[in-house]
């Protein structure tokens, strides 16, 4: 086995036997990696707290057969402590984490774009520089660019007819002109598609004077055109509130339903067994 050394976000951890845990990391130079941390549910561990998602860290591996080991982890930054404690703040920054682990799919294929793009968005998450949505939606749109997804927003998709276009397809990659419209194509405001511009430019002078309504309309693109990509839905995204933390949207679910809460705790717990 060889030893090496790396910059890494914690994406997730997964119970192993009686005081182990699977760690997936995205790390800066060899792209995600599944590891073993030996004993780290220990109250004893010396670094099993530093193992947790959000956390920013300088790990040292072992390499495995088929999961390599954790033998040191120090602290970047725990950006998780200033996540839990808002429900904004949290769900956005697992909805950041999900997206990475999926785009991140092969494993040690380094991805240094993606991991400097999780970091910045965690850190502005801690930070609560933006509106938690916002953040999420720049870092998404961003993670399509590096990912070849980009939709098209300053020409037609299709013919690359210069806009701007009023019509947003989804399986079209972007905006269409009228000639290319496909059925079923949205119509968005003119300043959703502008806002989406932004975030992608990370013009946040555009982005956070946008209005509840547009900030809206432009999550639910993004979120379509991501998960039109990725060819699955991702579980964390309905449960990011998507107007301003100044204007709380309670999520709204059938009778009977688990609440929000309820949701991501099943989600920990299904991650851990």
């Amino acid at each position: 086995m060889s030893l090496y050394r790396d910059d890494a976000v914690v994406l997730r951890v997964q119970k192993l036997g009686e005081a182990d845990r699977i760690v997936t990391l995205l790390t800066r130079r060899h792209g995600r990696v599944r590891a073993v941390g030996k004993g780290v549910r220990r109250t004893t561990s010396r670094f099993g707290a530093r193992l947790e998602p959000f956390s920013h860290v300088d790990v040292q591996l072992y390499t495995g057969r088929s999961l390599d080991i954790v033998t040191q982890a120090e602290s970047i930054a725990a950006y998780g402590a200033d996540l839990v404690g808002d429900y904004a703040r949290y769900t956005a920054g697992t909805a950041v984490l999900e997206t990475a682990e999926r785009l991140a799919a092969e494993e040690r294929e380094p991805s240094l774009r993606l991991y400097l793009l999780v970091v910045g968005a965690l850190r502005a998450l801690a930070a609560g520089e933006h509106d938690p949505p916002l953040v999420l939606d720049a870092f998404l749109v961003r993670a399509m660019a590096i990912a070849g997804w980009e939709p098209a927003l300053s020409g037609c998709a299709q013919c690359g007819l210069p806009g701007p276009h009023r019509a947003f397809s989804v399986p079209a990659g972007g905006t269409v002109c009228l000639g290319c419209r496909p059925p079923g194509a949205a119509t968005p405001a003119s300043d959703t598609v502008a806002l989406m511009a932004a975030l992608l430019a990370g013009d946040w002078g555009i982005a956070d004077g946008s209005e509840p309504a547009t900030r809206r309309e432009a999550s639910g693109l993004l979120a379509a055109h991501l998960q039109w990509h990725l060819e699955r839905g991702l579980r964390s995204l309905p449960l990011v509130e998507r107007t301003p933390t100044s204007v709380p949207l309670p999520i709204r679910l059938p009778a009977g339903s688990p609440s929000a809460t309820e949701i991501l705790l099943a989600m920990r717990e299904e991650d851990d067994r």
